[in-house]
């Protein structure tokens, strides 16, 4: 059941990096591009959730998962305030 979500977790993920950054190239709004950006940090995060729980349970990925996630955050923050000025 775990694995199940977790995977469908990362195709969201994923999904809604590659919406957000063909949006971005047909629109050329720079906010899609942000967004898009933080949401491939998140698949990423995601994906490594998976390795983490499925494939490689005696090993703790949670401070690489952490980090990821804390870089597509930041990216997506500072385009917020980059767009805002």
């Amino acid at each position: 059941m775990a694995s199940g979500i977790y995977a469908l977790c990362a195709l969201t993920a994923v999904l809604c990096a590659v919406l957000l950054l063909h949006a971005y190239a047909r629109g050329g709004y720079r906010l899609l591009l942000w967004s898009g950006l933080c949401f491939v940090g998140l698949a990423i995060n995601n994906l490594l959730l998976v390795l983490d729980k499925l494939v490689f349970p005696d090993q703790d990925l949670s401070v690489l998962r952490s980090g990821v996630a804390l870089v597509a955050m930041l990216v997506l923050l500072y385009g917020l305030i980059l767009d805002s000025e």
